[in-house]
């Protein structure tokens, strides 16, 4: 009586376990799930953009300027939010640092008003409160000319040049810090492997800088005349990606990468005020916006170029605050699992993915 063959090819189904592993099928699940989030959050984001309390000053005579605020906070959905300004000359002031969008000058001995407006704080901005400016005076029988007292570069196209050299920046952090952890294993197994591999993340992110100001200023001349200023927000944004990376290598393994990936594509770069500023954003991305560091670095960069970096304190300390966080993190995780594993010898150190 013949005996099986060991040799003998696996059957179909035994084969198909053998090569499509359980931990492999969830790994495909959640890319599914990440390309799934891309096409919501960015589809969510822009397909209906509408302006949100987009702040106008006002100025007008006593008697016509609180009934000129007053008709336009009562528009529908609010698109504008408008308050009195004493003067021309302040006016023009609070838009060149960026402190309001626009400025309605009103004209009280005719029908031709004035609309003032910064094109470097957003193209699609200030095309926003012009359509609304423009509807409420027509309104009125009255009309608008608009004049822009903050231009675009003449490189700027329509101003999203910070936009993707931000991206650039972000994606090149934690690319970095991904490869690294795919080519060394995504959890360091001690805290001095973390520390060594956060001491390589800080000349990457110093050249890294170094070249994106590079490109924008004196290759493409798309963002000139900030070029250290650029270098130094360009460096602290890679390091914040790198870092924020390696700490969610630190608790999950691979999956840290998608998790990065959720972060800082999926929810960071359609928040961030590129194509669309944050008040034309719904709800949700607008909330976000400069709580992340795509949001905060875009504005940062806006503010430096066009606006003589009024403004940018908070956005930097939210970029260095997720830099700290991630080195934290992602030096303490091995410490803790380091004394776990000594204090109980029968529990070892977790295998790196």
């Amino acid at each position: 009586m013949s005996t099986p063959d060991e040799s003998s090819p696996q059957g179909f189904w035994a084969e198909l376990r053998d090569a499509v592993q359980f931990r492999t099928i969830l790994l495909i699940a959640g890319v599914l799930l990440l390309q799934l989030g891309f096409i919501l959050s960015y589809i969510g984001a822009f397909h209906a953009p509408k302006p949100h309390q987009i702040p106008v000053a006002v100025v007008a005579p006593a008697q016509v300027s609180q009934k000129t605020i007053a008709g336009l906070n009562g528009i529908a959905s609010s698109p504008v939010k408008a308050e009195a300004v004493a003067s021309r000359a302040a006016a023009e002031e609070q838009i060149r640092t960026g402190e309001t969008s626009a400025a309605l000058l009103v004209n009280p001995s005719g029908t031709e008003d004035t609309l003032l407006v910064a094109s470097g704080g957003g193209k699609a901005e200030a095309d926003a409160v012009t359509a609304v400016i423009t509807g409420a005076d027509a309104d009125q029988q009255r009309t608008v000319t608009t004049r822009d007292i903050v231009p675009l570069q003449s490189g700027d196209g329509r101003g999203l040049s910070g936009f993707y050299l931000v991206i650039g920046w972000i994606v090149g952090g934690y690319l970095v810090a991904a490869l690294l952890g795919v080519a060394a294993g995504a959890r360091p197994l001690t805290a001095r492997r973390a520390v060594f591999r956060l001491g390589a993340m800080v000349p990457y992110a110093i050249l890294s800088g170094l070249g994106g100001a590079l490109v924008a200023d004196s290759v493409l001349g798309a963002l000139t005349g900030h070029f250290l200023a650029l270098w130094g927000v360009g460096a602290l944004l890679v390091l914040s990606a790198a870092t924020v990376t390696m700490a969610f290598q630190s608790l999950f393994g691979v999956i840290g990468i998608g998790i990065t990936v959720l972060v800082f594509v999926i929810l960071g770069n359609p928040s961030a005020g590129g194509a669309y500023q944050s008040s034309l954003l719904p709800p949700f991305w607008r909330a976000i916006s400069e709580w992340l560091p795509n949001g905060a670095g875009t504005d940062a960069v806006r503010r430096i170029v066009y606006f003589g970096a009024e403004g940018i304190t908070g956005h930097l300390l939210v970029i260095s605050a997720y830099a700290v966080a991630g080195g934290l993190v992602a030096v303490l995780i091995p410490l803790l699992r380091s004394r776990r594993s000594a204090a109980n010898p029968a529990v070892t150190a977790e295998a790196t993915d």
